[in-house]
């Protein structure tokens, strides 16, 4: 075999990488960065009166005092939920436990939409709930009640799905020691189990609090669109949109864009301390 027919796997490999890593900028760039970059473009066209004028209008303001107001009831109640749920699932054996993770995973295969249907059929006028609430005193649909019901439908697996394998690969081990060692259920869970999951369970929080603030489809079904009341922020700028005033409407967009890139940057942090933290374990 002469010279030239020997093939260096190492460069090839370092060929292949490039090519790979040109390949996933290329699409990055067309998909996330560029749309991204002509939002805040489009936003700041005018001029920063003009995006202070689009966020300080009143059903602007309202529509970002819901969105946080809804992402502030949905996430701790999604917060707890997953906990519970991890902890059931990773820690013991029981009847129904390949289904509850089923149905944990069930909002990644629904439509929001769908979800948003779901609540209108259960709480419409024509349903069996909805007179029962209504002559209670207390609206769901088309109101605060049922954006949040709707928005925790669509965020509840996050929490979950990030702490269930994390729980599963640390075992029962240091639980049954603090046990062991006299400690009570609620000791263990605050000073053994807490300590361990905290990264995943701060992970699986902002996961679930960008979908809360970012969530369409099924706030769409359930909110009405009643200005001022159950728009959120995708829902007014979906509004301002339609009605072709689409300074404001980029301007509330990179609005919803940047604290999309907060999150990215907390997620990005948590992920370095997390795995940081994990290596220090795995040397120890």
């Amino acid at each position: 075999m002469g010279r030239a027919d020997f093939r260096n796997p190492v460069s090839e490999s370092r060929r292949a990488k490039w090519i790979t890593i040109f390949v996933a900028g290329v699409f990055l760039a067309l998909v996330l960065f560029i749309p991204l970059v002509a939002v805040f473009v489009e936003a700041f066209r005018l001029g920063w009166g003009a995006v202070l004028a689009a966020i300080t209008q009143p059903d602007a303001l309202a529509a970002i005092r819901l969105t946080l107001l809804v992402a502030a009831i949905s996430v701790p109640l999604n917060m707890v939920f997953g906990v519970a749920a991890a902890w059931a699932i990773a820690k013991y054996e029981f009847k129904g436990k390949a289904f509850l993770t089923t149905l944990i995973d069930l909002p990644f295969s629904v439509s929001p939409v769908i979800a948003g249907l779901v609540y209108v059929l259960l709480f419409g006028t024509g349903s069996f709930l909805g007179p029962i609430f209504n002559s209670a005193g207390m609206q769901i649909l088309f109101a605060v009640p049922g954006v949040v019901l709707a928005t925790m439908f669509v965020t509840f697996p996050f929490v979950a799905r990030e702490l269930i394998p994390l729980m599963e690969d640390q075992g029962t081990g240091d639980e049954e020691a603090a046990i062991s060692l006299g400690a009570s259920g609620w000791q263990t869970f605050w000073r053994v189990t807490l300590p361990n999951i905290k990264w995943g369970l701060l992970y699986g929080v902002l996961l679930s609090n960008a979908r809360a603030m970012g969530e369409f489809g099924a706030v769409s079904v359930v909110s009405g669109r009643l200005r001022g009341e159950t728009v959120t922020m995708p829902l007014h700028i979906e509004i301002l949109y339609n009605e072709y005033n689409f300074a404001a409407a980029f301007a509330v967009a990179a609005l919803l864009a940047l604290l999309a890139l907060v999150t990215l940057v907390l997620k990005a942090l948590l992920e370095r301390v997390y795995g940081r933290d994990h290596a220090g374990a795995v040397r120890h």
